[in-house]
């Protein structure tokens, strides 16, 4: 007997052993999220790209295979080169907004197919470690030993290059669905067609080039899960949402201390130009955030007015680019307390070209408090208005997402207590009460109907008399 307990006794820890390298084993084998970005290289003349292999379906490029695939490019191909450097990318993309159904006519990568079935020699890298492809421009200028050159068509059409000289070209390309102003394939079109203005440039001037098309991150996330795990239990098929950086609001300082608070998680302003061309301008990565190179110049602030001025210099076409902001604060008897509104919102380029946004019957909140709403634009249920039917404003698409701001009473670096805009009836609540009503309208009269309805009170025996009914009855 006691040779079993001590046999029990030290078979206990080895199971325990067991189990412990039994759940070590099943947390390495948890699925992790890999950011996958499509690479795509091709060149106007010489064939430097054909020799080299496309990686098997599946197959993930690492950093060293992409450095090998990019010297073998730049080894024998033209010496300028260029580098369409989008915010996001991933191959369903392609696979959504490329046509590939035979759906041609929705086809947003008209000009970059074109160019690879024009092209000698091309290279399509479906799937590349985004830590790889977010570091291609470093790459590529370790490479061509010269610094990038970040530029847009207008600024590319005014530049006359050579063959004999090695230049690295850089076009940043957007991709936001952040804002309703634009549907993902709109982006991706409008990027299509500069893709195709810079390729046409390079025609014209007949330059030989090296093109990469890629991205710094992936648009979708794609979830890889071992099969091992998968028999362990049921799990989420929601990839893990990635932590957000939030950076802290614009303010405005004065010697007495803080003075206006702005803050917007998207902030995009275009402008019709022509009959259907819209020039789309992305100001937040201009105002928030480490790469901010905004000022604050003009802006003023005292006890019933408040200005907000920021100016962005040159930007794309635009000469000393301004957006401002002017508020008023006043004491309204029949609520007994100030309120600040918004007066105008006002875009400023060019010199003496002004639009102006009329907001003071949609923006406002108490004077100690600040203004908060999720959207504010001037074309989906508008907050902004042009201020009259002849006014610029009218040529402009303005959006802000999460849009808040205090011009009175500030106290430190953060906003106080906030007003929002979202009303207490929304459309949604609004028709499905309509709807209630109308239907208890109807099962109402149906049952009023039911309670009038008689029935006889006496009935025919057919082996007795006959029931005669007076005429008076």
């Amino acid at each position: 007997l006691q040779k079993r307990r001590k046999m029990a006794d030290t078979a206990a820890p080895q199971r325990s052993r067991m189990v412990l390298m039994c759940v070590l084993f099943a947390l390495l084998a948890v699925g992790i999220c890999d950011e996958q970005v499509p690479v795509v290289i091709w060149s106007s003349e010489g064939t430097p790209l054909q020799s080299q292999t496309p990686p098997v379906a599946g197959h993930i490029v690492s950093s060293s295979q992409l450095v090998s695939y990019l010297q073998s490019a730049l080894g024998t191909g033209p010496h300028n080169v260029l580098l369409f450097l989008q915010d996001k990318l991933s191959v369903d993309d392609f696979t959504m907004y490329g046509g590939v159904f035979g759906n041609k006519q929705d086809n947003a990568f008209t000009n970059l197919e074109s160019a690879l079935q024009s092209a000698p020699s091309s290279l399509v890298l479906p799937s590349v470690d985004w830590q790889a492809s977010s570091a291609v421009p470093a790459l590529l200028q370790e490479k061509l030993g010269i610094s990038p050159l970040y530029l847009d068509p207008g600024t590319l059409s005014q530049l006359r290059l050579n063959d004999s000289l090695t230049s690295l070209l850089v076009i940043r390309l957007p991709y936001s669905t952040g804002t309703h102003l634009m549907s993902p394939r709109e982006v991706l079109s409008g990027n299509d067609e500069v893709i195709g203005q810079v390729l046409n440039i390079m025609k014209t001037q007949a330059v030989q080039y090296t093109a990469v098309y890629t991205a710094l991150r992936a648009s979708r996330v794609i979830r890889e899960v071992s099969l091992a795990v998968e028999s362990l239990g049921r799990s989420l098929l929601q990839a893990a949402p990635s932590p957000q950086v939030t950076y802290p609001p614009v303010m405005y300082n004065t010697s007495s201390g803080p003075c206006i608070l702005f803050w917007a998680q998207n902030m995009t302003m275009s402008q019709l130009i022509g009959t259907n061309q819209w020039v789309r301008v992305d100001l937040g990565p201009m105002t928030f955030g480490s790469s901010a190179n905004v000022t604050l110049a003009d802006s003023f602030c005292n006890r019933t007015n408040a200005r907000l001025t920021l100016n962005y210099g040159n930007i794309q076409s635009y000469q000393n680019f301004k957006v401002i902001f002017s508020m008023s604060n006043n004491f309204y008897p029949v609520s007994a307390r100030e309120w600040f509104t918004l007066d105008t919102m006002q875009i400023q380029y060019s010199g003496n070209q002004v639009a102006t946004f009329n907001a003071s019957g949609n923006i406002y909140a108490p004077q100690n408090y600040s203004f908060h709403c999720q959207s504010v634009t001037s074309f989906s249920y508008p907050l902004l208005v042009p201020k009259t039917a002849n006014d610029l404003a009218v040529q402009w698409a303005v959006s802000f997402a999460e849009f808040q701001i205090q011009g009175f009473n500030v106290t430190g670096p953060s906003f106080s207590y906030a007003s929002d805009c979202a009303g207490f009836f929304s459309p949604g609540i609004w028709m499905g009460l309509v709807t209630s009503l109308l239907m208890l309208l109807i099962l109402t009269y149906g049952l009023h109907m039911i309670m009038q309805l008689k029935t006889m009170d006496r009935f025919d025996d057919p082996k007795g008399p006959s029931i005669s009914v007076p005429q008076n009855e």
